[in-house]
């Protein structure tokens, strides 16, 4: 009966707003809307649509009911519930600080991109901060010839850099996939079309070309073991000979039956994996240089051992343990929990922070105030950490102190606040990142709005308001049902002794069965402790030396209660085969003891789980009676027809 008391309310929730009334309790009113709400959460497939709508419209008010009838005795209020809905929101308030739409565009994004591999090539024209405005010029000149010359079709790589006034670098990047590389690369990268090479790219080292050379579908994740033969990078022609043969000498071995693992352990100069056979972490596109890589995705079966080839670390050779294709299917749960995660972490995710912050300043109807100059909150910042003595509410010392920079909502941001946060953001090591007075500024205000905003989520947004008022409604079901209903039947003896009395012919056995039920930890476990019981092993000996690995129990269960067939015909002393649920992957089987007919009496114990939930459905159906004339229930016919079109 809880169970099912706990979903309604979970379930079903409030809605304020200017609609139509459906129906009245006393002098409380509910909406169509929030009606019709709660119900297409927990509609099914049903044939007749008015019936259900009833059906439901009477559980409905029976839950406001209840729910008010907690409210007024201020069951709101007790510390455990306002403890149980802080935490709540705090748990859920995060998931509402978000653009929906900017982050499932990131999502989408993510995954066209991680459909497949680019082979790209990386121009680089490096700048510094203390250069000459000259050769800043030089450095632009530079990047925009390549530009010019890799457009027209020039594949001599090398005599181009080297051309240039300003030095310049080239890179084979290999294949890279979404995440491999920072955002804004990655988004100039995959805009281009094959053969095409980006417009300069300009960050705080020098400016950034990249030229498509490739593509191919997405290689998906592998496991791999390896092998290492490292060589040094000074080691000659004749030394890197000697190392090879070290290679081939190994690789035979392999061929002929040496186990992989155990000769990792013994020759590999992988000193992160030979300890761990040689296994790699799971890998995909751009984790290793491109000859490694190309090797890596050539292995087509699990098991498969590649030949020894050389890279910059030495002699590698590899094991394909298992391989994943690229999932393709977007809906795939698995792929749109990983895209979530990388996405969060990425600094992709500012696009939609950006956007959720311009939405919030707007709900909040933020405004500066111009008559406050940036350059006088810039002045007073810094001589506020120049005069830690003094306080930033001293006007005299600080004359923006009592200046308001900007209102939003029912709030307002002083110069006081803006003092007291760069002492504090300044004067943390772990928060400060170098950033300019303006960008401290911009922060300054989008945090302190956005704090307003979180801390006032139910004012802003109606989805949060909704799911919080669930919760705490949900909470004053259950309290109130177990002061009135659960906690009440369960402890009146007297009254469960005279049910039991006046309707013993409802609690009848079906045919049952006396059985020991096994639950084990897996299926070996229960193969092993059937074969013991069939051999004629004590089932409590079984369990006891199981090591924790079986819970056994006796008991009386229905046919129709076990989680195999049996029948009339099924002999005392069977056992069942071992059988795992679909469900909780629990692993069990079955012993007959003894075997009953259908329709003995149950003793007043063994029905009194019956029994009780039979009590409260009276004690309940007595409580209803009582609400609804403290809170008379008038049904709006008229807007309930509505619902029906």
């Amino acid at each position: 009966m809880k169970k099912i008391f706990l979903v309604f309310a979970f379930a079903a929730f409030a809605c304020s707003g200017i609609a139509q009334t459906l129906f009245t309790y006393g002098s409380n009113a509910v909406d169509k809307n929030e009606f019709i709400r709660a119900y297409n959460k927990n509609k099914t497939p049903v044939a007749d649509k008015e019936k259900a709508l009833r059906e439901y419209l009477d559980l409905y008010v029976k839950f406001k009911l209840k729910v008010r009838a907690g409210l007024d005795q201020k069951l709101d209020t007790l510390p455990q519930l306002l403890y149980d809905a802080q935490s709540f929101r705090a748990q859920i308030a995060d998931s509402y600080l978000n653009n929906e739409k900017a982050l499932n565009g990131l999502l989408d994004e993510a995954f066209m991109r991680s459909q497949k591999d680019l082979h790209v090539l990386h121009f680089f024209v490096p700048m510094d901060a203390n250069m000459q405005p000259q050769d800043t010029i030089k450095a632009f000149k530079s990047a925009s010839a390549l530009y010019n010359s890799l457009t027209a079709g020039r594949t001599d790589y090398a005599q181009l850099v080297a051309a240039e006034p300003i030095p310049c670098r080239n890179s084979d990047l290999g294949f890279i996939t979404a995440f491999t590389l920072p955002y804004e690369y990655e988004t100039l990268i995959y805009d281009l079309k094959n053969g095409q090479t980006s417009k300069p790219y300009r960050t705080k080292n020098g400016w950034h070309l990249f030229k498509l050379i490739g593509e191919r579908k997405a290689v998906g994740k592998w496991k791999i073991a390896q092998i290492l033969i490292s060589v040094p990078p000074d080691a000659t022609e004749a030394d890197k000979l000697v190392f090879k043969k070290k290679a081939d000498s190994v690789y035979n071995l392999l061929m002929k039956g040496d186990d992989f693992g155990k000769t990792a352990r013994l020759v590999s100069d992988d000193k992160v994996t030979y300890g761990n056979n040689g296994e790699l972490p799971e890998f995909g596109t751009g984790k290793y240089e491109m000859d490694f890589e190309n090797e890596a995705f050539k292995l087509s079966k699990n098991g498969e051992i590649s030949e020894p080839f050389l890279t910059s670390f030495g002699y590698h050779i590899l094991k394909l343990l298992t391989h994943t294709p690229v999932i393709i299917d977007r809906n795939d749960p698995g792929i749109q929990f990983d895209l979530k995660q990388k996405v969060q972490q990425d600094s992709r995710i500012n696009t939609a922070r950006d956007l959720f912050v311009k939405d919030v300043l707007s709900q909040v109807s933020y405004k500066k105030n111009n008559s406050v100059r940036d350059a006088d909150l810039f002045r007073y910042a810094d001589s506020a950490l120049s005069n830690l003595n003094s306080e930033t509410s001293n006007t005299t010392v600080f004359p923006v102190s009592n200046k308001t920079i900007c209102t939003f909502a029912k709030s307002k941001l002083t110069g006081k606040d803006w003092l007291d946060f760069i002492r504090s953001y300044k004067g943390n090591g772990e928060l400060y990142q170098g950033e300019n007075s303006e960008e401290l500024l911009s922060k300054f205000i989008n945090n302190s709005i956005v704090d307003y905003y979180k801390t006032h989520l139910e004012d802003f947004n109606p989805d949060f308001r909704y799911q919080m008022e669930e919760f705490k409604d949900g909470n004053v079901l259950f309290e109130i049902m177990e002061r009135n209903i659960w906690g009440r039947a369960a402890n009146d003896t007297e009254g469960l002794q005279k049910h039991y009395t006046e309707n013993k012919n409802k609690y009848l056995w079906a045919a049952s069965a006396d059985i020991l039920l096994f639950n084990c930890t897996n299926k070996t476990v229960a193969e092993e402790a059937r074969a013991a019981l069939k051999n004629g092993a004590d089932w409590k000996e079984i369990m006891r030396a199981s090591n924790n690995n079986i819970i056994a129990d006796s008991g009386r269960f229905e046919l129709s209660q076990l989680p195999v067939v049996i029948d009339a015909g099924t002999p005392v002393g069977f056992i069942s085969q071992v059988t795992t649920s679909t469900i909780d992957d629990n692993t069990s089987f079955l012993k007959i003891v003894r075997k009953y007919d259908a329709g003995l009496q149950r003793s007043f114990e063994e029905a009194r789980g019956l029994v009780i939930n039979d009590h409260q459905i009276v004690l309940e159906d007595n409580w209803i009676a009582e609400l609804k004339k403290k809170y008379p229930v008038k049904i709006n016919e008229s807007v309930f027809q509505s619902l029906l079109k």
